[in-house]
Formats: structure tokens, C-alpha cells, sequence
């Protein structure tokens, strides 16, 4: 072994050692989506290796409720406010998760101050914008190349998200993986559901761009299950009586819903990853899904097909029977390759470095 290689389960530092590191995102607790869980264990990662890490987030700024999704609070005006706080914690490196406005505020910080930041890429937010809009695909995503252009790098949560910045023209993507807790995240007892099967199950936040319709108008056997909650719930609730609707308190209720499952459904076009879907895998249970971003990356398929722990289809139907009795171990293994030691790896390299002139 080379001698500056490090030894099996050494985790890389900073070039510069322990950082002070600040997030800046418009996405944070109390809220729950695969951005928020993210960065909190990416935080909590962090500080086990000795980093430092401030999240500036809505609840300390003066913040509405947003017009179309009143869960997400949106922060007023946050630029003084943030410059003080920015400027208090001294931050050795700054990373703005999202594109709100506390990210357009710690943008405009870092231009006026010449500091560097990195950005990420983690919802497909002109997408978003366009569902619930009906804006121009085309301008919203010449908004977001404008947002990101300053970056020092945009972390991209996976492959396909990559290539597709690279070929709009975002000339500094950043492939960035994600990992997942398989200590959280485990087979555990099937005691939660007591549901005809096979059980069905979706878990993520409940929204128009989650395509939930798709996998709910379906024909099936069994039962279909939605963990989750968001503004069309109770709509869903009454237009779909046969479906079972649940809310999980934290990660460990949420890894015995996803193993009381037979399959996971993600019938989302729109996600940059999914998370869930790697989380359902860890927890031995197999994923369908439409060959697209995200399922793509997260079942290591370059389009339709099949795999020894889930399926790709344009059918989601076909999909969900061609999922059904995968190997429980095979799913978790491939799971278990989602490194999140890797995640803070890359994180680390691709901080952007302050250097302190008097800010």
C-alpha cells in the first residue's frame, strides 16, 4: 500500500484540517425531504470528523408560509439578517443548498465579499416550477444557470444529473454521490402493516411533481401504502379510498414501514436521486420505477431493465410484477455500496476554501 494511501477505515480531512462550515439553505428541519435528510447527515458526518457546521436556515429569519406549499416557510428579505450571521460564525467554507431566498442571499454575500461557494443541484426545481406554473422550461432553467454560474462548483447528486447540467451548459457540475445509514435503514419486522399482500408502498413527500397518480390509478393486488405528507394528501385521501395513508415519526418508523413492504413504487419523473429508494433497498425491499433520472443512477441501470433487486419500466405496472420477489439480501448489498463515508469524501474535496482578508 502506498504510504500516503489511507488504511481501511481512515477517512480522508480537509487539506486545511478541522473547517468552520457553513450551510446555507432555504430546505431544513422541521421539514422532512430528501434535501433536509441529506444535509443533516451530511452535518452530522461532518461534525464526527471534527468539522464545524452552521446551517442557516428559515427559522431564524422572518419568514411567510410559501403560497403554493405552506409547510415550507420562505424567509423575508434575509440579506442583512444573514450577513450578520454569516460574519459572526466566520466560515472557513460556505455551501448554499438551494435556490430560495436565503440562497440568492448567501449568493449576493459571497459576490459582494469575493468568496468563493460551492452549490448543489438537488431537486430539479425548473421542473418543479413548471408543474405548478406553467413557465417556460427553457427560461427557468436560463434562471438557474444564471444562479449557479458564480459557484465554484455545483454538486450534482448523481451521474445522470451531471451529464444533463454538463450538456445545458453548466460548465462547473460536480458529480457528488449520496449514501445511505444501513444502520437505520435494516430489515427489520413486516408488524406494522397488517394489509393484504403484496404490499405497495410509496414514501416521500406528497406533491404534484411525485407523480403519485401514476403508481394510485393503478389495477393491483394487495395493498398500496403512502408514507407522507403535503398539500394534495387530503385530496388523495378522499379520491383514492383504497389506498392506506400514513404519516412516520422519525427514521426508525420509517425503516419498518419500508420492510413491512413487498415493493417500492417511485413513480416520480422529476428527482435528481431518491433517496427513498436507496433507503428501501437497504431495508431489503425492491424498488419499480420508470426509467429515468434517479432510478437510473440508484439502480445502476442506463435504461429500462431489470436488475436482481428491482425494475425499470415505461409500464410501471410491468415494473411492479417484474420487482416482486427479488432477493431481500440482493437489495440490501446493493444498498450497502452507497458509501456515506464517500459522500463526505467528495463533499470535502470540493469545498471552495476562504481566504481571510478581514471578512
Amino acid at each position: 500500500m502506498d504510504a500516503a494511501s489511507p488504511r481501511a477505515g481512515q477517512h480522508h480531512l480537509h487539506p486545511l484540517g478541522a473547517q468552520r462550515i457553513a450551510f446555507v439553505s432555504d430546505a431544513w428541519l422541521p421539514q422532512i425531504n430528501g434535501v433536509v435528510r441529506v444535509l443533516q447527515t451530511l452535518q452530522e458526518k461532518l461534525v464526527v470528523r471534527g468539522h464545524r457546521v452552521e446551517v442557516f436556515a428559515p427559522d431564524q429569519f422572518n419568514s411567510i408560509p410559501c403560497p403554493t406549499y405552506p409547510e415550507i416557510p420562505l424567509s423575508v428579505l434575509p440579506g442583512r439578517a444573514l450577513a450578520r450571521v454569516l460574519e459572526r460564525f466566520r466560515p472557513n467554507a460556505i455551501h448554499i443548498a438551494t435556490e430560495g431566498p436565503l440562497g440568492f442571499a448567501g449568493r449576493a454575500w459571497c459576490q459582494r465579499h469575493g468568496v468563493p461557494f460551492t452549490t448543489a443541484y438537488h431537486t430539479k426545481f425548473p421542473e418543479y416550477v413548471h408543474a405548478r406554473t406553467r413557465l417556460p422550461l427553457p427560461w427557468l432553467y436560463g434562471v438557474m444557470k444564471w444562479f449557479h454560474r458564480p459557484s465554484a462548483g455545483v454538486l450534482a447528486p448523481s451521474a445522470s444529473v451531471y451529464r444533463e447540467l454538463t450538456i445545458r451548459g453548466f460548465a462547473n457540475a460536480r458529480q457528488w454521490s449520496h449514501g445511505v445509514d444501513p444502520t437505520i435503514f435494516r430489515p427489520v419486522d413486516k408488524d406494522i402493516l397488517h394489509l393484504p399482500r403484496p404490499v405497495h408502498l410509496f414514501v416521500g413527500r406528497i406533491a404534484v411533481e411525485k407523480n403519485l397518480r401514476a403508481f394510485l390509478d393503478l389495477e393491483l393486488s394487495g395493498s398500496k401504502v403512502v408514507v407522507g405528507d403535503g398539500p394534495p394528501r387530503d385530496a388523495l385521501v378522499e379520491a383514492y379510498p383504497d389506498a392506506h395513508f400514513r404519516i412516520a415519526n422519525g427514521d426508525a418508523e420509517l425503516a419498518r414501514y419500508f420492510s413491512a413492504a413487498d415493493v417500492f413504487v417511485f413513480p416520480s419523473r422529476t428527482d435528481t436521486f431518491g433517496l427513498t429508494m436507496l433507503e428501501s433497498l437497504a431495508c431489503g425491499v425492491p424498488v419499480a420505477a420508470f426509467p429515468v433520472t434517479g432510478p437510473l443512477d440508484v439502480l445502476g441501470l442506463q435504461a429500462a431493465g431489470e436488475t436482481d433487486f428491482g425494475c425499470l419500466d415505461k409500464d410501471l405496472m410491468r415494473a411492479i410484477d417484474k420487482a416482486l420477489g427479488k432477493s431481500p439480501e440482493a437489495c440490501r448489498q446493493h444498498a450497502l455500496g452507497f458509501s456515506w463515508d464517500r459522500v463526505v469524501d467528495e463533499f470535502l474535496a470540493n469545498l471552495a476554501p476562504i481566504q481571510r482578508t478581514g471578512i
